[in-house]
């Protein structure tokens, strides 16, 4: 880990800018297999969270929609990010998919609207890019990116000469850092956000990460997504409980030692052992449905 890595970043919460200039929130609220979808979106907004994650093929779009209805916040403080699915890749389902996703969730854009896997047809993959250059040309999507993309999907768009993705999606957690890939991104200007920052909970007992929670008088979750925070990834923790919900977003008050970023990572697990969902190496759409990172 590098020494920039291991300096205590985002302690104010501030925003980090993409590659085109908007600002995106360093913590949001993710919604994938959350339950009652409407009520904890409209927790998670009611405790200070701007920022919300959704996809078509969560099938809870109009659940987040709903909450930002009733939640009365204007628009324009809001960033919500929307994903299309791989049966809609290809330029004009993509662009079908996007405005099934804003008629579901109520809105005119959305701030980030991201490939939200790799494909097995390079062509549909490079056809969805072209869609999405569409959209944030018009305006209904004021970022475009990617996720689960590996370094050689990546090169994939970025060789077509257009939109460097502002983004890209990734499964990211102690078990699992991806540095290389994470060094592509700062290469090209890419920020990285991290799905399942928390190890779907997995690794919250591991002792080192215990001990320091202990030292600190913090939960173990809010001490991983520090972890996260000072590398400089976006974080998008879900819950349906909402005290969970208030400790996750309550982590820009404190930050982790050198010694302490350097103890978390020895939990990385050799040759992307540590990885909790599918491997993206362009798989069939049959076989993530029931990983929906």
């Amino acid at each position: 880990m590098s020494p920039a890595a291991m300096s205590p970043v985002a302690t104010s919460g501030d925003p980090v800018l993409l590659n085109n200039g908007v600002a995106m929130p360093r913590v949001g609220f993710g919604v994938s297999e959350v339950r009652d979808t409407e009520a904890a979106v409209g927790e998670a907004l009611r405790t200070g969270y701007r920022s919300i994650d959704t996809a078509e093929v969560y099938g809870n779009e109009d659940g987040v929609g709903a909450a930002i209805a009733a939640s009365g916040i204007p628009r324009e403080e809001l960033f919500v990010t929307a994903k299309v699915w791989n049966d809609d890749q290809g330029r004009d389902r993509a662009l079908r998919a996007a405005e099934r996703s804003l008629d579901r969730l109520g809105l005119d854009h959305v701030d980030l609207y991201l490939v939200h896997w790799p494909t097995r047809y390079r062509d549909r993959c490079l056809q969805t890019w072209d869609a999405m250059e569409t959209l944030l040309a018009d305006g209904r999507a004021r970022a475009i990116g990617v996720s689960n993309f590996r370094r050689s999907h990546l090169e994939r768009v970025i060789g077509l000469g257009g939109t460097v993705p502002a983004v890209n999606q990734i499964e990211l957690h102690p078990w699992l850092e991806q540095d290389d890939l994470r060094a592509v991104h700062a290469e090209r200007g890419i920020v990285t956000e991290a799905w399942s920052p928390l190890g779907r909970g997995m690794l919250l007992h591991e002792p080192v990460i215990t001990a320091i929670a202990r030292r600190l008088g913090r939960s173990p979750a809010q001490v991983v997504l520090r972890w996260h925070l000072q590398q400089g990834t976006v974080v998008i923790p879900r819950s349906s409980t909402p005290e969970r919900i208030a400790q996750n977003r309550a982590v820009h008050d404190f930050a982790l030692t050198a010694e302490d970023m350097l103890a978390i990572s020895t939990l990385d697990v050799a040759d992307g052992a540590g990885r909790i969902g599918p491997v993206p190496d362009d798989p069939a759409p049959d076989d993530l449905v029931a990983a929906r990172g």
